[in-house]
């Protein structure tokens, strides 16, 4: 799974620290999920999609040939 979140990251001045305690995960969770080494759960989708204010499809995507 592909993900925006690094980009989204930069575009709103957040460091992965900050992002993970406002998503309330670890620091290591979002660096795992920008490595594309982690799939988050619905949960964590979530709320890192009401954190950016964005549809998750719009940080969170699979390309064609993962499917």
């Amino acid at each position: 799974m592909r993900s925006r979140l690094k980009e989204l990251r930069a575009r709103d001045g957040l460091n992965q620290t900050q992002l993970a305690k406002k998503a309330k995960v670890s620091r290591q969770t979002i660096s795992l999920i920008e490595r594309e080494e982690y799939i988050p759960s619905l949960l964590i989708a979530a709320r890192i999609a009401k954190i950016f204010s964005e549809p998750i499809e719009n940080i969170f995507f699979f390309e064609e040939d993962e499917l």
